[in-house]
């Protein structure tokens, strides 16, 4: 079994705990030694029975022994600035994929690297997905999409066929993004919503239909 820790000890992280347990109940993989945090002030301090954080990210860029990081973190800037900041040679970012997930064709789904899917989600076919992207769980995604870096999708949130995103957008749960529209970079996409344009970036979207709110 490999090492791994987890960015970010909030809510979330201990998510990413329970997910990183689940696999290994199904294929014993990953040995979590801790969390690493921002907050300084939690280091040495156990986060529930999941294990102690060990430090911030100077500690653990002077890791010296092979780690697997997964970022947990559900702000889709702070993933883009942890994820740039880590320059430890002897840090990897696996992709962690719930054993419940479905792939229609999963030679036909591609994944970069440091990609969390959580529990129930759904992959069609010809996906290409990037790097340090969230899927919260129950969420289908649709034929033909393609989707870029450091993006946030919340639970039950549905990407329809032929979608194209960008990087650095958060989509709120249970909103929805119909067929073949585009969104850019840093959109918000707020809960319960359905898009049905393409999008401006650095906005937030919100409604049925989804409308652009003046900043």
């Amino acid at each position: 079994m490999k090492d791994i820790a987890i960015y970010g000890a909030g809510g979330f992280g201990r998510e990413v705990a329970c997910l990183i347990n689940i696999i290994n109940e199904h294929h014993p993989t990953w040995n979590l030694i801790g969390f690493f945090d921002d907050n300084q002030e939690l280091k040495g301090k156990m986060i529930s029975h999941y294990g102690e954080v060990l430090g911030d990210l100077k500690e653990l860029n002077a890791w010296e022994k092979s780690l697997a990081i997964a970022i947990a973190v559900g702000n889709p800037q702070v993933v883009k600035k942890v994820a740039e900041a880590i320059v430890n040679p002897n840090v990897e970012f696996p992709n962690l994929i719930a054993p419940s997930t479905i792939f229609l064709d999963k030679d036909d789904v591609k994944f970069g690297k440091g990609n969390i899917v959580c529990s129930r989600c759904l992959f069609s076919c010809h996906i290409e997905i990037g790097d340090f992207n969230v899927f919260n769980g129950q969420i289908p995604v649709g034929h033909d999409v393609k989707i870029g870096n450091y993006n946030v999708v919340m639970p039950s949130v549905n990407i329809s066929g032929g979608v194209q995103m960008g990087e650095c957008n958060f989509l709120g749960v249970q909103s929805v993004v119909l067929q073949y529209f585009r969104i850019g970079n840093h959109v918000r996409l707020g809960a319960n919503s359905v898009l049905m344009r393409n999008t401006k970036d650095g906005y937030l979207y919100m409604g049925n239909p989804a409308k652009k709110m003046e900043l």
